[in-house]
């Protein structure tokens, strides 16, 4: 005897038969006729009158914001595409399909299914079929009609969906078939899910990747004030403000914010200042009484599914100092190859634990950071960190410097190039063979492009140096890294990185590095208004460098100082810097007399009464007449500079500075249209060589000259631009000016 079903619409009627029977299909009956063997067709059956699934779980009642991503998802349902939520985990991609399927049951009246993946982790396969099975008997098939097989399983489930329109949402799916199976074949049917990987292969079965990001501030505080009170959050703005960047806009970390300002009956303040503490912050991130219910928790079940390669790396960017990070970094931190570094980076950001930037950069959260640190601390051993810190060090020392060599070759530095580069003397031909800057046509611009994109890296980097007490490699970049902020003077980092580097080379026991690094620390000091403390910082580094034997430093030490008396005594700085001059000519510095002579020239100006630092007074012709003869020489002799191999190196920066000054002499000597042009040309200059500070301050000279208001206006404004983004104290003043 066997058992044979036969199809009837979407029944199914079932007789027991002989095996020895034959027999003819007429429509939707059947006259049987032979059959061989015992044989079982499986066909799904009607559901019970009235079935209708409605198991997607209710929303969270304080469920704000996501509204862009919620009318995205509202443009996929009119397109009939299903979609894969992606994101950190604890980012709400649960949430906010739970918020959209609630919204939008009318768009289904067939019903919902819910598949929760994550607890039906099981052998291989054995998940996407329970899976299936859940959503047939869900779908009113009976047991001894399902079949099994997932083959089988996926034909019924397209059966059984074809004349319905449904909604399936699956929750932290792993796998692309797991989207891929459970897409209903009735017309309107779509699928959504979640997922903490990139599925990215979807994308060919026509399915769409949705991206959550954090919540920006506004949006964590009206999540805030949902969550704790909007009467809070309006009482104590700031602390709000603080609790939101300390939890980096993670909505799971937000919500156990609130929950532990209830359960604890803490203020905004003090939980603030007990999530301060980096050390501690995840831990308080927790709800008392529960393990599982916290940051910590969530982030380990996806750092859990890594396999142990990008589990150890993932390790390693924890300890990794910087905000941001690319393959080559972190090659040189893991001690891997580039293309095993590539490969493990787009595994842990396939699994949203690490975050690609459009720059090509990789990011980690602030708590994910924090997290990948808490789990080196227990599975690695105690001196990994500071091994890991080393590395990134020699790495970033060694591609600073090539940047420094790339823009001015042949600036004074106390640092040995080859230790730097790691490399000896007799291979260094750093910016042919080395630099990466030097297959570019602008690779002095690539240099200072690429400094500035890194500078909050390099100034962490040099911090953790400080912090291990790798005091030689912190002075040399904190040397190294000034050209930099030379070109784009941000004040308070340059202020940092010299303060640091020059303390790290006096424990260095290196009088001449100790030296260069406290005279150019008077230049940020001076600009910042803190005028005495340079001056002790130049008596210092002169006192240093003329017990140092070195050469060259005693004369640029002495034009340093000349610049702070440029402010009070323009005899005095002219002094120094003719001390300066004769110093470098003795030493054979052709760029170094150079520079003298310009701030010469400059003091000059400034003692016949040309510059704003001074108190009004007469205009001494005379002294106009000497200041413009050296300026326009002197911009002569920056462009006619050569390097040690005799080649044309002309410094168009210095000498587009020359060229401003020579401009504000023309002008004190009535010489206003000439000056005009001269200036012009000056803040062209100075823009395309990207030294946006003397830009800014030829800008000021030029706008008086300009007759045209509207000009004015436009050139003001630019040159207040570049002071606030410098953090310059000119920009209040300019400020002030604009408004009157």
């Amino acid at each position: 005897m066997g058992t044979i079903g036969v199809v009837d619409g979407e029944g199914i009627s079932a007789a027991r038969v002989d095996n020895t029977m034959s027999g003819t299909v007429h429509g939707t009956s059947m006259q049987v006729g032979t059959v061989h063997g015992g044989i079982t067709f499986h066909y799904a059956t009607a559901p019970a009158p009235g079935t209708r699934p409605d198991q997607v779980p209710r929303p969270p009642r304080r469920f704000v914001n996501r509204r862009a991503d919620l009318a995205r998802l509202d443009g996929l349902l009119a397109e009939g595409a299903s979609a894969v939520l992606n994101g950190i985990p604890g980012i709400g991609k649960t949430a906010t399909l739970y918020r959209w399927a609630h919204d939008n049951q009318q768009h289904f009246p067939d019903g919902q299914l819910f598949v929760d993946f994550t607890k039906l982790r099981s052998a291989a396969g054995a998940d996407l079929s329970e899976a299936l099975t859940m959503c047939l008997r869900a779908l009113g098939v009976p047991d001894e009609q399902i079949g099994s097989g997932t083959a089988e399983l996926e034909n019924t489930f397209r059966s059984v969906s074809r004349n319905r329109r449904l909604l399936v949402v699956l929750d932290e799916v792993t796998e692309p078939g797991h989207v891929r199976s459970l897409i209903p074949k009735g017309e309107g049917s779509i699928v959504l899910a979640t997922s903490n990987r990139r599925l990215g292969e979807l994308a060919l079965h026509d399915v769409e990747l949705v991206e959550l990001d954090v919540f920006d501030r506004a949006a964590a505080k009206e999540l805030l004030g949902e969550l704790c009170g909007r009467a809070a959050v309006e009482a104590d703005p700031g602390s709000a403000d603080r609790l939101a960047e300390l939890c980096g806009g993670l909505p799971i970390a937000l919500r156990i914010v609130a929950a532990r300002l209830h359960s604890d009956r803490l203020t905004l303040a003090q939980l603030a200042d007990q999530l301060a503490d980096e050390r501690q912050r995840l831990g308080r991130l927790t709800v008392q009484g529960t393990d599982s219910t916290g940051v910590s928790a969530t982030l380990s079940l996806a750092y859990r599914d890594q396999a142990e390669p990008a589990a150890r790396l993932y390790r390693v960017l924890g300890d990794l100092p910087g905000v941001s990070f690319d393959s080559g970094v972190v090659a040189a931190a893991a001690v891997l190859d580039a293309g095993t570094s590539a490969r493990l980076l787009a595994d842990l950001a396939g699994a949203h634990l690490v975050h690609r930037t459009d720059d090509g950069r990789y990011r980690l959260h602030s708590l994910v950071r924090l997290h990948a640190q808490e789990t080196a601390r227990e599975a690695d051993p105690p001196e990994t960190e500071r091994q890991i810190v080393q590395r990134v060090t020699a790495h970033y020392l060694a591609l600073v410097t090539l940047a420094d060599l790339t823009v001015r070759a042949d600036r004074l530095r106390i640092l040995d190039v080859g230790e730097a580069l790691q490399q000896p003397a007799d291979r260094l031909d750093a910016l042919a063979v080395y630099s990466p800057f030097a297959a570019s046509d602008t690779p002095d611009r690539d240099a200072i492009e690429w400094l500035e994109a890194e500078r909050p890296n390099l100034m962490a980097v040099l911090r953790a140096a400080v912090r291990f007490g790798f005091d030689r490699q912190a002075w040399q970049l904190a040397e190294a890294l000034t050209v930099l902020f030379l070109h784009h003077r941000h004040l308070a980092d340059w202020r940092e990185s010299l303060a640091l580097g020059a303390d790290a080379a006096h424990r260095d026991h290196q009088p001449a590095a100790e030296a260069r690094l406290r005279s150019m620390l008077s230049r940020p000091l001076l600009d910042l208004r803190q005028d005495d403390r340079a001056l002790a910082e130049l008596e210092t580094a002169i006192d240093l460098a003329d017990r140092s034997g070195h050469p060259v430093l005693p004369g640029s030490v002495r034009e340093f100082l000349g610049r702070y008396w440029d402010r009070r005594d323009p005899e005095r700085a002219a002094a120094a810097y003719r001390e300066s001059l004769e110093l470098n000519e003795r030493a054979g510095e052709a760029r170094g007399a150079a520079l003298a002579r310009y701030f010469l020239g400059r003091a000059l100006l400034v003692a016949a009464g040309g510059a704003a630092e001074v108190p009004e007074r007469g205009v001494d012709g005379s002294r106009v007449a000497e200041a413009e003869r050296e300026l326009r020489a002197v911009h002569e002799e920056f462009l006619g500079l050569t390097g040690a191999d005799g080649k044309p190196a002309p410094d168009r920066r210095m000498a587009a500075r020359a060229l401003a000054d020579l401009g504000r002499a023309q002008a004190l000597a009535g010489a206003t249209g000439e000056a005009r042009t001269t200036l012009g040309r000056a803040v062209g200059v100075l823009r395309e060589q990207r030294a946006f500070h003397y830009e800014a301050e030829a800008i000021e000279a030029l706008v008086e000259l300009v007759e045209d208001s509207g000009e004015q206006q436009q050139l003001l404004e630019r040159a207040l631009t570049i002071y606030r983004e410098n953090g310059n104290p000119k920009a209040a003043d300019l400020q002030a000016r604009i408004a009157g």
